[in-house]
């Protein structure tokens, strides 16, 4: 079925929009959002009958559905001020009062060349590319001599459409469309140009009585490399923590791999042809290098790209973040940087609620400013949006610590670990694990790891100062006065000052953590005191 208004042809089908013969990029949710009320037009929609369609129930906060109008609107030509397609009835709701033909699949107006049934397949028009990387999951291939087992390749293959769609950065293509290709050898550019995508994730399960394999790769569509392949060995036990497990695991291996290819090709590019995704990829790439000059010339990207799209909400995201990660590190001075971070998150919050690292940012200024309650629910809304997220794992599991939740931060930290096992920033997550252990005032073990994440990232003061607190909290004066000569050296401007500017606290009492968080913040400052800081 389509319905066509004006120059817009939305294919329910193919979940695809088009303006004249022109795809148009749509978000999922914005996607049914459009669906919903065009099939409702006859009548106003409230904010709870969109709440209870579109996201079931779930309680979404009102910037993020005021960001699913606004990016409705932006898709079909319209505006908040003109209101010509998607009307605002005040404290009512919204009706879209635009003319709608409907048409059927067979209609020749909008028939899109599917193969007739008994015949060859027949290529499909190919449909232009993304200005961000769109991504397919084809259906998982059963090996199984067991065909009644199609269902457990089928679910993972789901599963993982399911987990690629919270990431927010990439555009996915719908089950619907993707699991058309089950069963047919057709070529990997011929997919993707019928899908308009630049990557596609394949693979296959066999199940063995009560073993399972399932092998996953990510091919490059336009060089035909594979970028990513592995293979996981399970027992079945419990068939649908098996599933779990394994989704989450491709998931995130899939992430970095995609930002590296993007990286990679924006790298190619003259300047003058960037695109704010590209500068964006390429302020990943060096955000994720873990230095202080690196980190510069991240924000350097990100604010050329807001200066292309003032509404990037990724672009405003990852700059508010990089500002917070700067600060935390010692490498920006708090009271201009936390300002600036909370002005980006909260306008990327407005352009788009349900960006995860916008909400990742938000909580880490919320921390600096001993906003402790509202810091741990910005992070628990990061990880609603994206469970995979082990940015906002390790530093949820710092929050947990910092709110006398230590054994629940140790949990979290570890949990980024296991996500992300050669990412980057592993040494600092070590750092937050180590943190947690001093906390709970497990100081040998504290130092333990402390030292595993100075030997990963000898340069990241994170580490060096845990190690400093718990040696000196252990009793180990010289090792404490050891790790401090090393910390003044990975960050010159370490001070008990600094400590406790860093370590903010709340006075007020609303807060629920606030007695904790001062109690984290005095054991902190007392094991310096030890160790011989000024």
């Amino acid at each position: 079925m389509h319905f066509v208004f004006g120059d817009h042809v939305l294919d329910l089908a193919r979940r695809e929009l088009r303006r004249e013969s022109e795809l148009v990029r749509l978000d999922p949710q914005v996607f049914d959002l459009l669906i919903y009320m065009i099939e409702n037009r006859h009548r106003v929609v409230s904010k709870d009958d969109m709440l209870a369609a579109i996201w079931a129930g779930r309680i979404v906060s009102e910037s993020a559905l005021a960001s699913r109008i606004y990016a409705a609107r932006k898709a079909i030509g319209d505006d908040g001020k003109g209101q010509t397609l998607i009307r605002t009835v005040p404290r009512k709701g919204f009706r879209f009062v635009a003319d709608v033909r409907v048409q059927s699949d067979e209609d020749p107006a909008t028939a899109v060349g599917l193969p007739k049934s008994g015949g060859t397949e027949q290529p499909r028009p190919g449909l232009a590319m993304l200005d961000r990387a769109a991504i397919a999951v084809l259906s998982f291939a059963n090996m199984s001599d067991d065909p009644e087992q199609e269902y457990f390749s089928d679910g993972i293959s789901e599963d993982i459409v399911t987990a690629l769609s919270k990431l927010r950065w990439f555009f996915v293509i719908a089950r619907n469309s993707s699991f058309a290709y089950k069963g047919k050898s057709i070529p990997m550019r011929q997919i993707g140009e019928e899908l308009g995508v630049g990557y596609l994730v394949e693979g296959s399960v066999r199940k063995s009585r009560d073993r399972v394999r399932i092998t996953a790769q990510l091919n490059d569509v336009t060089t035909g490399n594979q970028l990513w392949a592995e293979r996981y060995d399970r027992s079945l036990a419990n068939v649908f923590a098996v599933q779990d497990e394994i989704t989450e695991a491709i998931v995130a291996a899939i992430e970095p791999q995609i930002f590296a290819a993007e990286n990679f090709r924006a790298q190619r590019k003259p300047p003058e042809s960037l695109h704010a995704w590209d500068l964006v990829m390429r302020a990943l790439s060096r955000f994720w290098r873990v230095t202080p000059e690196d980190n510069v010339a991240a924000q350097k990207l990100l604010e050329k790209a807001i200066a292309i799209d003032s509404d990037y909400a990724q672009a405003l995201a990852v700059l508010a973040a990089s500002h917070v990660f700067g600060t935390n590190m010692g490498w920006e001075d708090r009271a201009i940087s936390v300002p600036v971070a909370e002005r980006a998150a909260m306008a990327a919050i407005r352009a788009n609620g349900e960006d995860p690292w916008a909400h990742l940012a938000l909580a880490g200024v919320y921390v600096h400013l001993g906003r402790l309650d509202d810091a741990l629910a910005e992070f628990e809304q990061a990880l609603s949006l994206n469970p995979n997220f082990s940015l906002a794992q390790a530093y949820y599991g710092l929050a947990l610590s910092y709110a006398g939740r230590w054994h629940e931060g140790v949990n979290a930290a570890r949990r980024a670990l296991r996500l992300s096992p050669r990412d980057p920033f592993s040494a600092i997550c070590i750092g937050v694990v180590a943190y947690a252990e001093f906390v709970g005032r497990n100081y040998h073990e504290a130092m333990r790891l402390a030292r595993e994440g100075v030997r990963q990232r000898f340069d990241l003061a994170s580490a060096c100062r845990v190690l400093t607190a718990a040696a000196a909290m252990a009793g180990e004066i010289e090792l404490a006065k050891a790790s401090l000569q090393e910390l003044r050296r990975a960050q010159p401007n370490i001070s008990l000052a600094w400590i406790a500017e860093h370590i903010p606290v709340t006075h007020d009492e609303r807060d629920h953590y606030s007695e904790a968080f001062r109690g984290a913040r005095e054991l902190y400052l007392e094991a310096f005191r030890r160790a011989g800081l000024e």
